[in-house]
């Protein structure tokens, strides 16, 4: 599959320029139509008044300003949901459901945003049916994708996210996948070959190099940051586990550590 279509979540946030920068890079990459989408949501009935119409004009102008000149098919949308009670993750994962990717950015907790529930990363990952690419609020990225790291480990999240992220694997110069075990696992990947997945990238034309690491008393999240900062990776591929929880879906602990203390931008998939 080829990424032809995607969207950027717009806010009122610093990062979000940054954000947007990214997603107009991508488009241009893969020759890709970009809506930036800007949601209202009316949590209880409550005029919202010139300071709304500010904030979305504001929105509207930076992202004309940034797509303006740069031969890219792009459209600002404008999303005001008149139904009491609508959060902006369900407007948003409403439009994410015709799109190829989704683009939003990680939660400051020190910054919140009116109006962007604190938890928005994880909800769209669990609810877009889309891959969803997570943007940190620190740092500046003008690339994502030149040199990935996979993070494997044996089953469906892993193999949906591997599947989700092959135009970006395809365009990669550099690949690694890593294999991150703490002493607590075991799993059916123990009586795999260690080159099955190098052996399947191949056979897309993908070099890769896949290493298995141990990770200890280390967090597992904390062992692939730190694997991407010393081998210059601009991007972690990853497949989102969850478990339900008195009827309502949650990420596992390592992802949960990653949207609080990412350093590069994430393809998540779930």
């Amino acid at each position: 599959m080829e990424i032809k279509d995607i969207l950027v979540h717009l806010d009122n946030s610093q990062q979000c320029a940054t954000r947007l920068e990214l997603a107009i890079t991508l488009a241009r990459e893969h020759g890709a139509h970009l809506t930036g989408l800007y949601a209202i949501s009316h949590p209880y009935y409550a005029s919202q008044g010139k300071a709304v119409d500010l904030k979305v004009l504001q929105a509207k102008e930076l992202f004309q300003a940034k797509s303006a000149g740069e031969d890219l098919s792009a459209e600002f949308c404008l999303a005001d949901w008149g139904v009491t009670g609508d959060s902006t993750v369900e407007i948003l994962n409403y439009y994410a459901h015709r799109k190829d990717l989704i683009i939003v950015g990680q939660s400051d907790q020190n910054s919140p945003q009116e109006n962007v529930p604190v938890d928005l990363p994880e909800r769209v990952v669990l609810g877009s049916g889309r891959p969803v690419l997570v943007v940190p609020y620190a740092g500046t990225f003008g690339t994502a994708g030149e040199c990935v790291l996979l993070a494997w480990k044996s089953g469906r999240a892993s193999a949906r996210a591997l599947h989700d992220a092959m135009p970006f694997l395809l365009k990669a110069k550099k690949v690694f996948a890593v294999t991150v075990k703490s002493s607590a696992d075991q799993t059916l990947s123990d009586t795999c070959r260690d080159d099955e997945i190098r052996t399947h990238l191949e056979r897309h034309g993908i070099r890769v190099r896949e290493e298995n690491l141990e990770s200890g008393d280390v967090p597992v999240s904390n062992v692939l940051m730190n694997y991407a900062w010393e081998h210059g990776c601009d991007l972690l591929i990853m497949g989102v586990y969850a478990q339900t929880l008195h009827g309502s879906l949650y990420v596992s602990p390592v992802t949960k550590d990653l949207f609080e203390h990412m350093t590069v931008p994430i393809l998540m998939s779930h």
